[in-house]
């Protein structure tokens, strides 16, 4: 007798949500560098597993990045060099700045939107140089996202050993 398992289910579809105004209130009177920090970790990470293009740290060589979450209160500041995303320690202009709220941010993580359809519809902006940030945007978009291993983890994971 065979079994066959549904498909896992699709994750769940993220609403338009803001954070609690106290949350935003805190986190900007906290220090910055661990959003930059933690960031940073992941982008290395990606790029040391492949998921991340080495056009993304020839893009972003020597040019100050910043990455705004309005609702959270918090942005994280870092540039590459080297090949190596490293967060910045002090304030300083960044040539390229991402703003949005966490849930368009994760909306754009997860593939449930578009990143043309979070920009349209002013989810997300960009400020400064622009020709850097929709380069990053589109070089964001030709991910192949999930990477086809985890893809097929992600399906094993429904799947009962024989």
């Amino acid at each position: 007798m065979t079994f066959t398992l549904p498909a896992p289910p699709a994750p769940p579809t993220i609403p338009d949500f803001r954070l609690p105004g106290l949350l935003k209130a805190l986190n900007q009177r906290l220090p910055q560098w661990p959003h930059a920090l933690s960031l940073c970790l992941a982008l290395n990470t990606a790029a040391r597993l492949g998921l991340l293009p080495e056009e993304a740290q020839t893009l972003c060589a020597g040019r100050v990045l910043q990455v705004v979450v309005e609702d959270a209160g918090s942005e994280a500041l870092f540039t590459c060099q080297n090949g190596v995303f490293r967060p910045l320690w002090q304030n300083r202009p960044a040539d390229v700045s991402f703003r949005g709220e966490l849930h368009a941010y994760l909306k754009l993580l997860t593939r449930q939107e578009d990143a043309d359809t979070l920009f349209f519809n002013r989810q997300l902006s960009i400020a400064g140089d622009t020709e850097l940030g929709l380069a990053i945007k589109n070089l964001l978009d030709a991910l192949d996202w999930p990477p086809p291993a985890l893809a097929g983890c992600i399906k094993g994971l429904g799947k009962r050993p024989s």
